[in-house]
């Protein structure tokens, strides 16, 4: 009993102490103020009640999994065989089996990949990344039932990362809806199903970490990043809301980071959808200007006020900029009646606009602002899938396309004269001159390449020419190479 009644007491004096206490700090919903020294109201969030909670996921998982599919692809890659030699020297009897044996060594290879995709209609397309798909040979598409079909690649648009695919049941597929990443807020739970590492159907859960992430993947970067585990084989899956609707496609991780992946907005794919499925390439307007961003200081010693903008670092020769009187030096700041706060934004705008149109293009130009009326052309060139000239085939086995600012940018390449090679043909005379994919023409038969079309015009000027020297240029060092027609 006195150790009882004792303990009453201790706890009655703590709990004195600490009024008193509370009372001599102002521990309450009122919070002192370090800065100001006057009391001001302690942030209470409005919703401080009531919290969305990631409560239902199971449910959620149930509802759209049979939507969700696995893609495996498969690439037959062909190389050269080198001659294999005895290593006991020329005079050894045995070279003749070394190379009998050695030699029949097989000159393709089958290179596998995994992904995820989804299907967005009940009769099979299925939308997905554009690098798990191109250059297969063969795509197959696994149902969450485990039934696989041979898919179709209906249209890819390398420039956004983005493929639709098509398979051909017999029934009628389960198909998820495309939500509005618009109106994603930063905070919100989003849930993540895919096939990493070819697991299998994997649900992963996290919040979205930012919108409008720059991650140098190209001119329309805008990717929802997300803590939501990715990992390679999630490439193309989706990214849903809580609603049940696809937000976002899983597109890419930072090599060594934890819980930091990266989504393209659903909205980008909704606006590229109808081309792919009807075209199977993507149609783009095009402005011919190079842009940079505006720092503070060019800024205000161009005459800009607001500071925000994209400037014009130089404006393509011919180009729909140039002809209607955009100059290196202006700086945009509206397009079609739309702000331009930074050189992000423009690309993605220029490239909805229809070939043809005329647009109004706000410019400040030596603190003046001004409106030019431009007629935008169409885009062409489309990396990954240049068009290839009929005569850079035929004869030689080069597939060439012009060095666009984009490819500039992100192969640090500072000289934009010349043509990219995008692909040597096996066997032909440009696979035995040594040519490879990468490799910068500058000059064929001393004569300077520019473009694409000076080119091609340079090919048919040495057509009978029995060796033609090309210019190369291949990472930091230069050489050339004697092409030997056929």
């Amino acid at each position: 009993m006195v150790r009882k009644s004792k303990v009453i007491v201790l706890l009655a004096a703590a709990v004195a102490a600490g009024v008193i206490l509370s009372a001599g700090l102002n521990l309450s919903p009122t919070t002192h103020a370090l800065w100001g020294g006057k009391d001001k109201p302690a942030v209470v969030p409005a919703a401080a009640e009531v919290r969305m909670l990631p409560v239902d996921i199971p449910t959620l998982v149930k509802e759209v999994s049979s939507s969700v599919v696995n893609i495996s692809t498969t690439q037959v890659v062909k190389f050269d065989r080198p001659r294999m030699r005895s290593p006991f020297g020329r005079q050894d009897p045995f070279e003749e089996f070394f190379q009998n044996f050695f030699g029949n060594m097989p000159r393709e290879q089958k290179r596998r990949s995994l992904g995820s995709g989804f299907i967005v209609s009940e009769d099979g397309y299925i939308l997905t990344n554009a690098h798990v798909v191109e250059k297969a040979d063969d795509v197959t598409v696994t149902l969450l039932d485990k039934e696989e079909f041979k898919a179709k690649v209906v249209g890819t648009d390398p420039r956004t990362d983005i493929a639709l695919i098509k398979i051909a049941a017999k029934k009628k597929l389960p198909y998820v809806g495309l939500g509005n990443s618009e109106k994603l807020d930063v905070g919100e739970w989003v849930v993540a199903i895919g096939n990493p590492f070819g697991l299998g159907h994997t649900v992963t859960a996290g919040i979205v970490s930012a919108k409008g992430r720059i991650i140098g993947s190209g001119p329309y970067d805008d990717f929802i990043q997300t803590d939501a585990s990715i990992n390679p084989g999630n490439s193309g899956g989706p990214l849903f809301n809580l609603k049940g609707e696809v937000v976002g496609i899983n597109t890419a991780i930072i090599q060594g980071g934890q819980g930091i992946g990266f989504a393209t907005p659903i909205q980008l794919a909704k606006s590229i959808l109808g081309q792919l499925k009807e075209k199977g390439k993507v149609t783009r307007g095009w402005l011919g200007v190079y842009i940079q961003r505006l720092s503070p200081d060019v800024a205000e010693n161009l005459g800009v006020r607001e500071k925000h903008g994209a400037l014009v670092s130089d404006v393509t020769k011919d180009g729909p900029a140039e002809k209607a009187g955009i100059r290196s030096g202006d700086v945009i700041v509206a397009f079609d009646g739309k702000e331009i706060r930074d050189e992000h934004e423009l690309p993605a705008l220029v490239a909805v606009t229809k070939p043809g149109a005329k647009v109004n293009v706000k410019v400040i130009r030596d603190g003046k602002e001004q409106t030019i009326p431009v007629t935008i052309a169409e885009m062409a060139g489309e990396p990954g899938k240049p068009a290839a000239h009929p005569d850079l085939t035929k004869g030689v086995g080069l597939t060439v396309q012009d060095i666009t600012p984009e490819i500039a940018q992100r192969f640090e390449i500072g000289n934009a004269k010349g043509v990219l090679v995008t692909s040597v043909e096996g066997g032909s005379p440009a696979d035995e001159a040594g040519f490879q994919e990468g490799d910068i023409v500058r000059q064929v038969n001393r004569q300077p390449v520019p473009n694409v079309a000076e080119f091609a015009k340079l090919m048919k000027k040495f057509k009978g020419d029995k060796t033609i020297l090309f210019l190369v240029e291949r990472g930091e060092s230069r050489m050339i190479l004697a092409v030997t027609m056929k």
